[in-house]
């Protein structure tokens, strides 16, 4: 195995769900597949963009059965392997069991950055599996440096490989990455991952400051599929680090290739940042509320960014969906 100074883990066939509507077929995932795993990816992402068990009323149905899905990406792996994302009290640890069978070879407990207690069963699992096993802190934006770190230590604990800062809302800036990847490298034996999102434009030049911290996992995805304005871009973060002299593994030329002649076409829109993923980044709000918010914006005829400034005021938190559409029905009530 050639040596690495960081790897890269591609997210576009799980966070990309949430841009996607959860409709990913079977052939886009194959072809998605194959090319980051010619492309010298060795870690990817497939799942329900709310990880396991998320295809559901509340975070939206499947078109495709996500075990289909890991089933058809693990058939396409020479080299890569298939990752996937479980959030304790949407997705069970029999979700996981059947994953495992399906072919994923590393799991990634995701909690709220206060909540890391509730995924000890989940990672003590993954180890049992004999999984890659990481600890994933959503919106790390919300809490102070040394309540990160706490919860951090916790997952460590529980036999956590990797734990990651996680940008969740796309809100933090470099300096705050910095503080918070740094704090977690000193305080940390295992390895250190950042997963940014890209609504206030930051997503690359966070990504580079968790590696100058001391980050060795850092998550993209192709196009920027991803929710709310997409993440950090594979194709340029392996053109970044290259000429920052950073060993990734990933063939520029390959990786580029699967990102404009698999991914591109099938795209939906463009990863731009609108005016609904910038407010997203400035009020702190979870990036894959923007489709629900659009959706509870036309429903009740409201601006999106009145939904979206609320939810941040009241620090919503993945799994509070319901609260758009209150949201959006007392803005409309209040304009009679």
């Amino acid at each position: 195995m050639e040596k690495r100074d960081i790897e890269i883990v591609d997210v576009t066939l799980r966070d990309g769900s949430h841009a996607m509507r959860h409709a990913f077929t079977e052939k886009q995932v194959r072809e998605t597949a194959r090319g980051l795993d010619q492309a010298g990816i060795r870690y990817f992402e497939v799942s329900h963009g709310d990880g396991l068990g998320g295809s559901s009323l509340q975070y939206g149905f499947s078109k495709v059965d996500e075990l289909k899905l890991i089933e058809a990406a693990a058939d396409e792996c020479q080299q890569a392997q298939v990752s996937v994302l479980l959030l304790p009290g949407i997705g069970l640890k029999e979700d996981l069991q059947e994953a495992v069978k399906a072919g994923a070879k590393m799991v990634r407990v995701a909690t709220h950055v206060t909540e890391a207690d509730v995924a000890h069963q989940h990672i003590s699992l993954g180890r049992e599996l004999g999984l890659k096993t990481v600890g994933f802190l959503m919106m790390a934006h919300m809490a102070p440096v040394e309540k990160l770190v706490e919860q951090a230590k916790l997952f460590e604990s529980y036999g956590a490989e990797i734990v990651y800062a996680t940008d969740s809302a796309g809100a933090l800036l470099p300096h705050e990455v910095k503080e918070r990847v740094s704090a977690l490298r000193d305080a940390l034996q295992c390895d250190i991952g950042f997963h940014g999102h890209n609504n206030l434009s930051m997503a690359m030049a966070n990504t580079v400051a968790a590696v100058e911290a001391g980050a060795t996992y850092v998550d993209g995805s192709l196009c920027c599929l991803g929710a709310g304005s997409g993440n950090t871009q594979t194709e340029v973060m392996a053109a970044v680090f290259d000429r920052m002299n950073i060993e990734t593994g990933v063939d520029l030329y390959k990786v580029m290739d699967v990102a404009n002649g698999v991914v591109a076409p099938f795209m939906p829109r463009p990863q731009e940042i609108t005016g609904s993923s910038l407010i997203m980044g400035y009020s702190g709000v979870y990036s894959s509320f923007l489709l629900h918010t659009n959706e509870a914006a036309r429903k009740f005829n409201v601006d999106e960014r009145d939904i979206l400034v609320e939810l941040g005021r009241m620090q919503a938190i993945g799994g509070q969906e319901d609260l758009i559409y209150d949201i959006a029905a007392q803005i409309a009530a209040a304009k009679g």
